[in-house]
């Protein structure tokens, strides 16, 4: 796997799966944080921040979700990188649908962002990344803490009267991020790159026992938390509109397709139907991505033609107590 080790580029260093075979998940390495003081490090303020993301990325969708859901378009500038991830590493291709150029500084690879922010970083170079465009640096890289500070930081900026954090729900909505990290959001992955049996088939248990039990909470309550929409809802719906294209396939969790679920189902489409969420969505992205760039996965980069799901069909989930915040 490819990687930054003293500010040199290199293609021969970090390894995906541990000596059982496990996929283990690399740590993020810038974790400051913006803050609505204007005496903070980072203040709050409208323009002065920009988003690095992949369309196709599970992580960088978290944060393209909560910049649309509170409208945060006009305070929050975004570059989009190639769903193709090479030994380069993540590149700007504009003259490719759905991507941009380095509207920074015209960089050819998003690793030249980590290499300014800090010259002898070693790291991966993952998106999301939030720039400081004043001081020309990397605020943060770990996309919980961009959801977050999103979220609860930014609303002087934001047009729309949301909060996914709300008083009251704080505490069950961080456990519920914690709660599905490691079984759902990392479980894909835990299954996908499993380098033994064992390792897979306790990921893939893990996997769809959570996806069981989640699918019963659906059963009386509209949302993960309750009956409010919450960042937990932005966790959980990242993992499950790519699952039934690229996880049930590429990534050999195949014991069901969310699109068989009771519940997870309609919660989905509930979810895709919000204001603002399908334009965040790049399905072609997505599947390029995943096919093409894991050639240990998929060594023929062919790219699978289905399922053919339709997110925009009727849900009865409003039946249920809850509702989205206004404007959604």
């Amino acid at each position: 796997m490819n990687m930054l080790v003293d500010g040199e580029w290199r293609t021969d260093t970090y390894k995906l799966t541990n000596d059982d075979g496990e996929f283990e998940r690399g740590t993020t390495t810038f974790r400051d944080r913006i803050q609505a003081d204007p005496d903070a490090e980072f203040p709050a303020a409208s323009g002065r921040y920009h988003l690095y993301v992949s369309y196709a990325c599970p992580w960088a969708h978290r944060a393209l979700l909560i910049r649309a859901l509170k409208g945060l378009e006009e305070a929050i500038s975004v570059d989009v990188v190639d769903p193709y991830r090479g030994e380069d590493g993540w590149q700007f291709t504009p003259e490719k649908e759905g991507c941009t150029a380095d509207s920074i500084d015209n960089a050819e690879y998003l690793r030249e962002r980590y290499q300014e922010a800090d010259p002898d970083v070693t790291c991966r170079v993952t998106v999301p990344v939030l720039w400081d465009k004043k001081r020309n640096t990397i605020v943060n890289n770990e996309s919980r803490e961009v959801l977050r500070m999103l979220d609860t930081e930014m609303d002087e900026f934001a047009t729309n009267d949301v909060d996914l954090y709300p008083e009251g729900y704080q505490d069950e909505v961080d456990r519920i991020i914690d709660e599905i990290y490691e079984p759902i959001n990392n479980g894909v992955y835990r299954a996908g790159f499993a380098q033994s049996q064992e390792a897979y088939d306790r990921a893939v248990t893990d996997l769809f026992d959570a996806l069981e039990h989640w699918d019963g909470v659906l059963t009386d309550q509209r949302y993960l938390a309750g009956d409010r929409l919450t960042e937990a809802d932005i966790c959980m719906f990242t993992t499950l509109v790519r699952f039934d294209q690229v996880y049930h396939t590429h990534f050999m969790c195949n014991k069901q397709l969310i699109s068989q679920f009771d519940s997870l189902w309609p919660y989905l489409r509930d979810l895709y139907q919000l204001t603002g969420v399908a334009e965040t969505v790049n399905m072609n992205h997505i599947k390029e991505h995943y096919y093409t760039t894991h050639p240990e996965v998929t060594p023929t980069r062919i790219i699978a033609a289905g399922p053919d799901l339709d997110f925009q069909a009727a849900h009865d989930r409003n039946e249920l107590p809850g509702s989205p915040p206004a404007g959604l």
